[in-house]
């Protein structure tokens, strides 16, 4: 098989990395690039496990191929945190008791975050239908609705202390 040059920013770093037309993004994030916090968990689109933000849409990464993100801005959530403090999502989960095994917190987190920069006040219907292609086996997701309302008002809080400074 042959390989492709592909160039993308993963979590602000430029890379540049060897990949078989075959490799499938999130193999690329966990392998090349030693990103472990995107999971696999079904290969078919199915669970969202290994959701990651690209150009800023939320993508199940077992569905596109790594050629596919030639270019791209792509974030996972090692990049996720802020200046080594937890992100409000980070910080509602655990607030808010929305994780119990973690195993799909990485990809709900990332299904949030790409939400909340399109809708800084979901409502709760908005919030479950835009974790819908994430799903978790543990908590039901009152929990994990209600991290997500946390959330968005504390960055609600932020933007609005920004605006006063």
């Amino acid at each position: 098989m042959s390989t492709h040059t592909i160039t993308l920013t993963v979590n602000g770093s430029p890379q540049t990395v060897e990949a078989e037309a075959r490799t499938l993004l999130v193999h690329l994030i966990r392998e090349q690039l030693s990103l472990t916090g995107t999971h696999i968990g079904c290969d078919t689109t199915s669970c969202g496990a290994c959701t990651v933000i690209v150009d800023g849409r939320a993508v199940k990464s077992c569905t596109m191929f790594a050629v596919q993100a030639d270019g791209a801005a792509v974030e996972t959530i090692e990049g996720v945190a802020q200046n080594g403090g937890l992100h409000p999502l980070q910080e509602g989960f655990w607030e808010k008791h929305g994780l119990q095994c973690g195993y799909c917190t990485p990809g709900m987190i990332m299904s949030a975050k790409a939400l909340l920069e399109k809708n800084a006040a979901p409502s709760e219907e908005e919030i479950r239908y835009g974790i819908s292609g994430n799903l978790c086996r543990c908590t039901g997701y009152q929990k994990i609705v209600e991290a997500i309302q946390y959330a968005a008002a504390k960055l609600r809080e932020r933007q609005a202390e920004e605006v006063t400074a």
